[in-house]
């Protein structure tokens, strides 16, 4: 596994997203299946990564300014606002997407050998067979907020 930082090209949002390897985010990009969590675009490319690079562990040194914002927590008002954006561009992404309720691998599989047309789907899997779904190279992703089954909205 292996993870990228991505920024979409309309609004320069920038995200990170886990795949498979590079041959797998390729083949998703190329396809159009890695949508901005922001905006739904799909138009997005790999954005600049910084590596971190652990200090020796013989070295001791102060923390600096940045080290020390970089590590403090976001106020509720901030945190408040990062989960309103967030639950935003979760239901923009269901928005365009298919719930398929508990048969979520098969559908997954099926349209990953072209046995139907492909789309944006999401719907419920145990975690054995999501780990299963990445093994075998259909990449997945979790959302981060649970979603209700159509059929039990009120």
């Amino acid at each position: 596994m292996i993870v990228f930082d991505l920024q979409c090209t309309a609004h320069n949002h920038v995200f990170e997203a886990w795949f498979a390897g590079s041959d797998a985010f390729a083949k998703q990009r190329r396809k159009g299946l890695i949508p901005c969590p922001f905006c739904g675009d799909t138009d997005v490319e790999k954005a600049v990564m910084a590596p971190r690079i652990a200090a020796k562990g013989n070295r001791t040194s102060k923390p600096t300014t940045a080290d020390v914002a970089e590590q403090s927590e976001p106020t509720a008002q901030e945190a408040k606002v990062l989960l309103a954006h967030m639950v935003k561009a979760q239901a923009a992404l269901l928005e365009k997407s298919e719930w398929v309720g508990r048969g979520f691998s098969n559908q997954a599989r099926a349209m990953e050998a072209g046995e139907i047309a492909k789309g944006a789907i999401h719907g419920e899997t145990s975690p054995q067979e999501a780990k299963a779904l990445i093994e075998e190279g259909i990449s997945i992703l979790p959302l981060p907020f649970q979603v209700v089954p159509p059929k039990k909205l009120n």
